[in-house]
């Protein structure tokens, strides 16, 4: 932003430029909630965060040890050096904590003419008080006014009105009053209330938005509000309308909290880029099976590896849990009249059998992401040891009863023996096949490159071709 007087002027912003979103809250040394929650909400949101540090707290997921009041000149300052060079589009503030950092914000804030999202942050999820009983009636007067939109949860909306709220009317009655004390939209977020589903109220323009979204039982959701009222902020950075802007921060933030880390002993804290990141591993998991496959593909030996029951080859993500997280081929790789094919796109959970096998091994060695499965017989078993790959095995006919009984667990049980008689995880596990199971193999890597390279290393040599 440039400066004339003492006013602010927002710079034109060229199209397709980033949108910039300044926070103005406290630290969390936890790294769960405030400044730390509302940079990482920026960014996997695609807009440039900024920030201003009000307090500096010691906390963890049990407790606020210390707060730290940042000077007022500092934050003032803090926000006139980013406002001045970078500009901003959307402002938030969250833990405020005085009188005297309200009035020193507000100031500041009067002259920056973009939406603005007051989160009235008064307690932390372990019940420490982060705003002063006598700064209250300074966040009412001074910042309220201010607000595009000001986003209270039960116990905040009752701070703030003195009403008592547990029903959905009681919400809509609080967010009226609040209303009355200057801001152009109220949110009050009822995650506290009971119930399986939770509904956040909106009220904007006269009208009353309800969003509804099933409740997630967890205790990590730690920075839950902050995330929320960040999530708000870069919407209207971006130039979204209020509502549109509102519902699309409560699915952001259900999906933080789905993926919430189960760390510390008290609250977790939600996880605002955990969405992004598993979409980049997924993206990068079918990628790299595409281009294994197409290297399969010009690969004539390759069908000799071929099981009656086809093959397939998977590449799991960074925390894959299930074979919903592993990309695989549906239908499978099978022999065809002219040699072989991809029966269709490789897509995720489109394997169970080696998709369960590459997650038991990771459990052991989290750099194996990908694993195939081929036929097996002595020759293969001669040359796989020929070539210095490392083999264990394991006897399908010593499978225990509970075992056989609950299905997918086979493979697992499986490999676990295998890699327990090695000692660790191998190149290739196999077994030689029990009455109705044909033998197979299984061929383990660090990536599919990693996995392909080793059947064409196999597939050429028992085709007698020099590798």
């Amino acid at each position: 932003m440039s400066r004339k007087g003492s006013a602010f002027i927002t710079p034109r912003v060229a199209m397709g430029m980033v949108k910039r979103v300044l926070t103005v809250a406290g630290s969390d040394s936890g790294g769960g909630a405030g400044i730390q929650a509302d940079l990482k909400t920026f960014a996997a949101l695609g807009v440039h965060g900024m920030s201003a540090i009000t307090c500096i707290t010691a906390q963890n997921t049990e407790t606020v040890t210390a707060i730290h009041q940042v000077p007022a000149e500092i934050i003032r300052e803090q926000i006139r050096v980013v406002t001045v060079d970078i500009g901003v589009d959307a402002v938030k503030t969250g833990m405020l904590f005085s009188e005297e950092i309200i009035e020193s914000v507000a100031d500041e804030l009067s002259e920056i003419k973009v939406p603005l999202v007051v989160d009235p942050v008064a307690v932390a999820k372990s019940g420490a008080p982060l705003l002063k009983p006598n700064a209250v009636d300074a966040l009412v007067k001074k910042l309220l006014p201010l607000a595009t939109v000001v986003t209270p949860n039960i116990n905040e909306a009752k701070l703030l009105t003195g009403i008592e709220i547990s029903s959905a009317e009681e919400m809509v009655d609080a967010a009226h009053r609040i209303a009355e004390m200057g801001p152009e939209a109220v949110v009050v977020k009822g995650g506290h209330l009971p119930g399986e589903t939770t509904m956040d109220i909106l009220l904007y323009a006269g009208n009353i938005y309800k969003f509804a979204a099933e409740k997630i039982h967890t205790r990590n959701t730690h920075g839950t509000g902050c995330v929320f009222a960040s999530a708000t902020a870069a919407y209207l950075a971006k130039g979204w309308k209020i509502p549109q802007a509102v519902q699309a921060a409560q699915r952001f933030v259900n999906e933080a909290i789905k993926r919430g880390l189960d760390i510390g002993r008290g609250y977790g804290p939600v996880h605002p880029t955990g969405a992004v990141y598993e979409n980049s591993e997924k993206l990068t998991a079918l990628r790299q099976l595409k281009e294994a496959l197409k290297m399969i593909e010009r690969e004539e030996s390759f069908q000799r590896l071929i099981p009656e029951s086809g093959s397939n080859i998977v590449v799991a993500t960074e925390y894959a849990s299930s074979p919903e997280d592993v990309v695989g081929v549906p239908g499978r790789i099978v022999k065809t009249p002219d040699g072989f094919t991809s029966a269709l796109e490789p897509w995720f959970g489109a394997s169970r059998h080696v998709a369960n096998a590459v997650l038991t091994a990771m459990k052991h060695d989290p750099s194996v992401k990908s694993a195939a499965n081929i036929r097996f017989d002595d020759e293969i078993l001669s040359t796989l040891e020929a070539l210095g790959l490392s083999v264990s095995s394991y006897d399908r006919g010593a499978e225990p009863e509970e075992v056989k009984k609950e299905e997918g667990r086979t493979i697992p049980w499986g490999i676990e023996e295998a890699i327990r008689k090695a000692g660790g995880v191998v190149d290739v596990v196999y077994h030689r096949g029990d009455v109705g199971k044909e033998p197979m193999a299984v061929v383990f890597g660090v990536d599919a490159y990693d996995v392909v390279r080793k059947l064409l290393r196999l597939s050429r040599r028992l085709a007698g071709v020099e590798i």
